[in-house]
């Protein structure tokens, strides 16, 4: 199947975009299930942290977050050895930022994949065929997947906690793309995932994909 969804012998990448708890996770993973390709999204951290030599927490600290406008001082003993900012006295957001965007290069130069969030559809645009999508879900619907997975233990913690994580990364988007976090003309496409459920979505999503790349 792979083969025959390469465009121009280049590699393809699906990236999801996704409000919190519309399930974009449990989605992107079975996207990838379906397609037998790479998937992308915590662990992408982990792959920035092993290719650049930047301790991990660096990453996550940073990750789809704004950054910030002076230098973060991070202790230089957080830095792995043989990080290609050792020289530095501080570690700034934006070179954490630059890191792991070269590392969705490499990722998609080995086999197209699916990569969750951190600006993907934005940073590859026109390094690779790009297939863009963001997943949205009404509010019930998302509390409902936010306590079932535990990250909340009342509705209200957990509407509290979407609107939060939400707010960041439109602010994340918005910043290093020039477009606007879920807005349908972002995305080629944008799906709510509670008409579906997880394995309507993700095949709906395998089906676009077919027919834009083929």
């Amino acid at each position: 199947m792979n083969e025959n969804l390469k465009n121009d012998n280049k590699n393809y990448v699906i990236a999801i975009g996704r409000q919190f708890g519309s399930g974009g996770r449990e989605v992107g993973q079975r996207v990838a299930q379906l397609l037998d390709i790479n998937y992308f999204d915590k662990q992408l951290l982990l792959e920035a942290s092993k290719a650049s030599g930047i301790h991990p927490e660096m990453f996550e600290a940073a990750d789809e977050r704004t950054p910030k406008f002076f230098p973060s001082l991070w202790p230089l003993n957080l830095a792995m050895a043989g990080s290609t900012f050792a020289g530095e006295t501080t570690m700034t957001d934006d070179n954490i930022y630059k890191a792991q965007c070269q590392v969705m290069k490499d990722l998609v130069d080995r086999k197209p994949c699916v990569i969750v969030g951190r600006t993907a559809d934005y940073v590859l645009r026109d390094y690779c065929p790009v297939i863009s999508v963001f997943l949205h879900a009404p509010i019930d619907d998302r509390v409902r997947r936010i306590m079932e997975r535990g990250d909340c233990d009342t509705r209200e913690a957990a509407e509290k906690r979407s609107d939060k994580i939400n707010k960041l990364r439109a602010e994340y988007y918005n910043f290093y793309t020039d477009k606007l976090w879920g807005h349908a003309d972002s995305y080629d496409l944008s799906i709510d995932s509670s008409l579906l459920g997880i394995e309507g979505t993700a095949q709906l999503i395998v089906e676009f994909v077919k027919r834009r790349l083929q």
